[in-house]
C-alpha cells in the first residue's frame, strides 16, 4: 500500500453500503434505491458504530472531497441540557473524523498507523444546529492537504472544512494532524504505547456539580475543585462510553476540549455559556497517569456579545494544550 496514492476515481462515491438491488423482473423497470450505512468504524477510529457521523464521500478534485455525514436527534452526550440543539462540539467530532476517513481511505494511510492531532478548532451558527423532526442530513465540503515528511511515510494532513445543513453552512473547522507508522509511534512514546488503560491519579475533592459546567449527568463531568480561583482537576470517568470510546494511551483531544468548555461554564456560573466556536492546540499528549491541571480566564474577545475564555491544561508545570473559546451566555 502506497501512501498519497488515490484509490477511487474521481466519479466514484465511496458510501457505508453499496447500491441495493431489487429482485425479480422489476429490476429492469425500478431503479434500484441507494442504500446508506455509516462508513466502517475504524476508519474514524471508533469502537462502537452508534459513534460514527460519517456515510460517505465523493472525490471532487485532487484535494477536495463531499463527505456525507448524519447526526442522530437524541444523543446522549451531544446535544444541549434542553435537548433542542445539537452541542456544537459536535461538529469538532465530525471535522475529526472526517480528516481520519479520509487519511486512510482517499490517502493510502494503513490502518495501523497512528495519528498525532496538533490542531482542532470549529465555529458554528447554533441557529443551523436545532434538532429537528428527522436526523440531521450534512455535508461537509472538505479540503485536505497532505505534505509528506523526508521518510515517506510520515505525513503531516491540514483540513478546511465546511459543514453544510441542506443549503447553509452550519459551521466551519480546521485541522492539522500528522500519521507516522506504528513503529515510529512506539519510538516517540518511549514506552508508553500500550492502550490498556491505567489508574487515573487520585483527584481529592467531589465533581462539580453537573448545571454548574453545562451538563446534566453526573457522569459526563470531567473537572473537580483545585481549590484556586479559575482552577480545576481533570478527572474524566475512564469507563465513560463517549469520551472514552476505545481504549488509548493517552488521554483523548475530545475530553480536552471538553474539559475547556466546562471550564469556561465553571468560570462564569451561574451564566451558562454555549461554546459556539473554540480553536484549540495540542501540545504534547496527556498522559493517563499524571494529574491534569485546568486553568481558565476571560481575555478579550473580538465579539462584544460574547465571553472569550482562555483554557490551559498543564502536567508537570507544561502545557498540554490551549483552548480559546467563543461562548454565548444564556441568563435563562
Amino acid at each position: 500500500m502506497t501512501l498519497l496514492a488515490f484509490r477511487t476515481p474521481a466519479s466514484t462515491l465511496v458510501t457505508g453500503a453499496d447500491p441495493g438491488t431489487i429482485p425479480g423482473p422489476a429490476a429492469a423497470a425500478v431503479p434500484a434505491p441507494r442504500l446508506t450505512s455509516t462508513v466502517a468504524k475504524e476508519y474514524v477510529h471508533r469502537a462502537c458504530h452508534a459513534e460514527v457521523f460519517l456515510t460517505g464521500s465523493e472525490r471532487l478534485t485532487d484535494t477536495t472531497f463531499a463527505v456525507t455525514a448524519q447526526w442522530p436527534r437524541a444523543h446522549t452526550f451531544f446535544s444541549t441540557p434542553d435537548g433542542t440543539h445539537h452541542d456544537p462540539l459536535q461538529a469538532a467530532e465530525t471535522i475529526r473524523q472526517a480528516g481520519l476517513y479520509l487519511a486512510h481511505t482517499r490517502f493510502g494511510v494503513p490502518l495501523d498507523h497512528k495519528f498525532m492531532m496538533w490542531n482542532l478548532d470549529y465555529t458554528t451558527r447554533p441557529d443551523r444546529l436545532v434538532i429537528g423532526a428527522a436526523p440531521t442530513d450534512l455535508t461537509l465540503e472538505v479540503r485536505i492537504a497532505a505534505q509528506p515528511r523526508r521518510s515517506g511515510t510520515t505525513v503531516d494532513f491540514t483540513l478546511d472544512t465546511v459543514v453544510r445543513r441542506g443549503s447553509q453552512s452550519a459551521a466551519t473547522g480546521y485541522a492539522r494532524f500528522t500519521t507516522v507508522p506504528d513503529p515510529t509511534y512506539q519510538r516517540l512514546r518511549r514506552g508508553r504505547h500500550d492502550a490498556e488503560l491505567p489508574s487515573a491519579p487520585v483527584v481529592p475533592a467531589e465533581p462539580l456539580p453537573p448545571a454548574r459546567v453545562g451538563r446534566l449527568r453526573p457522569c459526563d463531568v470531567v473537572l473537580t475543585p483545585a481549590g484556586t480561583p479559575g482552577s480545576w482537576h481533570l478527572s474524566p470517568d475512564f469507563r465513560h462510553p463517549i469520551l472514552f470510546d476505545h481504549a488509548n494511551d493517552h488521554i483523548p483531544g475530545m475530553v480536552l476540549m471538553e474539559a475547556a468548555r466546562q471550564a469556561a461554564n465553571a468560570l462564569s456560573s451561574p451564566v451558562t455559556v454555549t461554546p459556539t466556536a473554540a480553536a484549540t492546540t495540542f501540545h504534547r499528549y496527556a498522559e493517563h497517569d499524571t494529574p491534569t491541571t485546568i486553568t481558565a480566564r476571560h481575555t478579550p474577545g473580538q465579539d462584544p456579545r460574547a465571553l472569550t475564555t482562555t483554557v490551559t491544561g498543564h502536567q508537570h508545570g507544561e502545557p498540554v494544550f490551549t483552548t480559546v473559546l467563543t461562548g454565548h451566555p444564556d441568563h435563562h
